[in-house]
């Protein structure tokens, strides 16, 4: 095996096993992938060996509740600081004092965690989507950042953020229908965006009023996948673990917005992150949308 092809690992510490893909050399600086929701460390395959080519010992863990890391049963143990800790046990067994930490989607808290709880453990932070000092303090920190011209507030209480409430009011519900053809679920969800949806609504504003994803239909609907984004056998990767240990892991990272405020609280200096850091915004991601909105304004 070359030494820049990923090679697959698993490692298991006393609390919590992780799966994890890594790529480049073992002595290289190590640089750290985390996903988002309903992913899996295969999200960064192109990222794993183009850091390795640059010398980088690139590593990408399946998170908890996904892939072939450890699943859980109760909604509290996806609590961002039980998914930190799985991050710092891991670099931990990998003999890594230091790493670059990279972030998308839920994987952005995670992150943005290590570096407010961890700094010592950062040689840098980077982010797609999520700004920080956001989701990470808990859905009620989002709610006075909405960009009210899009989501009137009677209309959208709690405008692009409304899916988050439908699981916590609905969480069976929700994880029935996508265990229902997990397939089809990331088929729909895994697709380019389009500057057309700039300035309204986005679909997650909509899913409490229709009382589901698909307008409360029992199962995803089956739409042509964008192979743009992803292949049929990538698809077919990423629905054979959802199959495998359903949604109730994935979705429950939504069900914790209380605890994860405390424990973003506990963030060492105030919570200001000295080590390099940057920031991605997406600009087709109505749900994160940091580019008009002020959802970027508590990171600045």
């Amino acid at each position: 095996m070359g030494a820049n092809e990923i090679r697959e690992h698993h490692v298991t510490r006393a609390r919590h096993s992780s799966f994890y893909l890594e790529c480049g050399p073992v002595d290289g600086p190590a640089i750290v992938f985390v996903h988002g929701w309903p992913e899996l460390s295969l999200s960064w395959r192109h990222q794993l060996p183009a850091f390795a080519e640059l010398g980088y010992r690139a590593i990408a863990p399946d998170m908890r509740g996904y892939g072939r890391s450890s699943v859980y049963s109760k909604h509290d143990d996806y609590a961002q600081r039980h998914v930190v800790a799985d991050m710092i046990d891991l670099v931990d067994a990998l003999g890594i004092d230091r790493a670059i930490w990279v972030g998308h989607d839920w994987g952005s808290p995670v992150v943005w965690n290590v570096a407010s709880h961890h700094p010592e453990r950062c040689d840098g932070v980077a982010n797609l989507c999520v700004p920080y000092k956001t989701l990470e303090y808990g859905l009620e920190a989002c709610i006075p950042l909405i960009d009210r011209n899009v989501y009137p507030e009677r209309e959208f209480p709690l405008g692009q953020w409304e899916y988050q409430a439908f699981y916590e009011e609905n969480f069976e519900l929700a994880t029935r229908v996508m265990d229902a053809h997990p397939y089809n679920m990331v088929k729909a969800l895994f697709r380019k965006g389009s500057p057309r949806g700039r300035g309204k609504p986005a679909a997650t504003a909509l899913v409490r009023q229709q009382k589901g994803w698909f307008a409360g239909a029992p199962t995803p609907p089956d739409v042509p996948h964008d192979p743009d984004v992803v292949t049929e056998s990538e698809l077919r990767f990423y629905a054979d673990g959802l199959e495998r240990n359903g949604f109730f892991g994935p979705n429950s990272f939504y069900m914790n917005h209380t605890e994860n405020s405390i424990y973003a609280k506990e963030a060492v200096n105030n919570g200001f992150l000295d080590m390099p850091t940057l920031f991605l915004a997406a600009r087709f991601d109505y749900t994160c949308e940091a580019i008009d909105s002020h959802l970027a304004d508590p990171m600045r």
